[in-house]
């Protein structure tokens, strides 16, 4: 069982930074943020495997958020930049083994930008 603790959601005007993170007890084959919008679907927006540092990007963040990890703290970052109303959500980090969906989630994080 993987367990995932999210932390650094706020409040942020618009053009401001906010940095999230998520501590795992275990380190898995890929970690991913996601986030859900009220009245949205969620989607995915960043990934980033543990092994090598791969990365991918939805277009809707590419070029203001960088996702990291730190392995020997088996945390992943999302550093947020150019914050905009539409990113307002709730912000879900989430790992997933080798070949497999993302099984394990956090319990969610609310980033409000305000304009």
């Amino acid at each position: 069982q993987v367990q995932l603790v999210e932390s650094g959601g706020g409040l942020v005007q618009a053009g401001g930074s906010l940095r999230l993170s998520c501590a795992a007890s275990v380190r898995t084959f890929s970690m991913g943020w996601f986030r859900q919008a009220t009245g949205k679907e969620r989607e995915l927006i960043a990934t980033i495997r543990w092994s090598g540092g791969y990365t991918y990007y939805a277009d809707s963040v590419k070029g203001r958020f960088t996702i990291s990890r730190d392995n020997a703290k088996n945390t992943v970052y999302l550093q947020m930049n150019s914050l905009k109303s539409e990113d307002t959500a709730v912000y879900y980090c989430a790992a997933a083994n080798v070949g497999q969906h993302y099984a394990y989630w956090g319990q969610g994080t609310q980033v409000t930008v305000s304009s």
